[in-house]
């Protein structure tokens, strides 16, 4: 069977079987898929760690995902929104740390103030640094309108995950309103491609009615859409949320884990040169969570500068961790011994080269 999988690898292009024999491959095979995402990561695009400071502006959300655990209609939620000089204070504490990029991330709110706002913060932002410090957004759906504003203010990236590419499974993890459409969803990753932000998206691993298949037809949708970053993680259930009820479901927690591995080592070999991120949701489950995403290939990770007395306020899953993982002797919260060979690429923006050949149509 390691032949097999072996000489799959050996291929210059994947099809859709090619994928699903990688996502189905053996525990004991899986280190070879390990060893050759990062074989393919280090040639393409290096072995530096990037930094992304994360400040979670706001838990107030218009959206009520049933998967979510600040959805509008989970009223156990201490709602808040971080003062502008709160935001501000943490994007100068990543400068001061020499992260080179934050990201600023948010329950989905399109109202005018808002907008208006984070126009502002992101220029403050960019002046006070000197235009030094990157700027990621991840704010929801949005209008063209908005997404051109925010960028023409200095913003250069957004991840606007998919969660699932299957239109039928979108459909049922979302409520059945004018709120949560999937061609809405798709069409404002297309708006925000054509603004001309370096794009990201991501899925859901382990959602309840998924199949290895829609995670094959995932791998496929993120490729063909030709994206720049990639942020995806296991679901972990919330218990004050529809998909969540019932508690979490520890017995296929492993299982999501391992499979979110496999997930995030596919995209690395058939997309090589894209930032993939080493979500905190693998930390929750496996406290070297992230370090084992990076040794699969992922190449970025997004230390918590929230401030703390915010944080709870911010569980979209149950049993988010890093509450006081960051400090001056470690500011990414890694452990580097789990990850030989990498280093951590400080004071820079990290982008990808993927975005320059997009956008050069190579």
């Amino acid at each position: 069977m390691a032949t097999g999988l072996s000489s799959i690898l050996e291929k210059k292009e994947y099809d859709r079987s090619d994928i699903l024999a990688m996502l189905q491959c053996s525990e004991e095979e899986s280190p070879i898929l390990y060893r050759r995402a990062v074989t393919v990561r280090d040639r393409y695009i290096g072995n530096s760690i990037y930094l992304r400071g994360l400040i979670e502006y706001s838990n107030i959300c218009g959206k009520n995902c049933l998967y979510c655990g600040i959805r509008r209609e989970n009223h156990k939620v201490d709602r808040y929104t971080l003062t502008n000089d709160e935001v501000i204070e943490a994007a100068l504490t990543a400068y001061r740390l020499n992260f080179g990029s934050i990201a600023i991330q948010s329950g989905e709110n399109p109202s005018t103030a808002y907008v208006d706002n984070m126009e502002e913060l992101i220029r403050t932002i960019r002046k006070l640094t000197r235009g030094q410090l990157g700027i990621t957004l991840s704010l929801g759906e949005q209008t063209r309108e908005t997404y051109q504003r925010w960028f023409n203010a200095g913003a250069h990236r957004y991840l606007l995950r998919i969660e699932a590419a299957s239109e039928a499974l979108y459909r049922r993890v979302h409520p059945d309103d004018d709120l949560h459409r999937y061609h809405r969803r798709l069409e404002c990753l297309k708006i925000i491609q054509e603004t001309g932000y370096q794009t990201g998206t991501g899925v859901m691993v382990g959602l309840p009615y998924q199949t290895m298949t829609h995670l094959a037809d995932d791998l496929i949708f993120m490729r063909d859409f030709n994206i720049d970053m990639c942020g995806m993680g296991p679901f972990i259930e919330h218990s004050d949320t529809p998909l969540g009820a019932r508690g979490t479901d520890n017995l296929f927690l492993k299982e999501r884990f391992n499979l979110t591995l496999r997930m995030i080592a596919i995209i690395r070999i058939i997309m090589k040169d894209i930032n993939i991120v080493a979500s905190t949701a693998m930390q929750t489950i496996d406290p070297a969570g992230r370090e084992k995403a990076i040794s699969s290939g992922a190449n970025v990770v997004m230390p918590n500068l929230t401030p703390d007395k915010y944080r709870p306020g911010y569980r979209i899953y149950e049993g988010k961790p890093g509450f006081n993982e960051i400090n001056k002797t470690n500011i990414s919260g890694l452990n580097f011994d789990l990850i030989p060979g990498t280093t951590l690429g400080l004071g820079v923006w990290g982008d990808t080269p993927h975005y320059n050949r997009r956008l050069s149509g190579r």
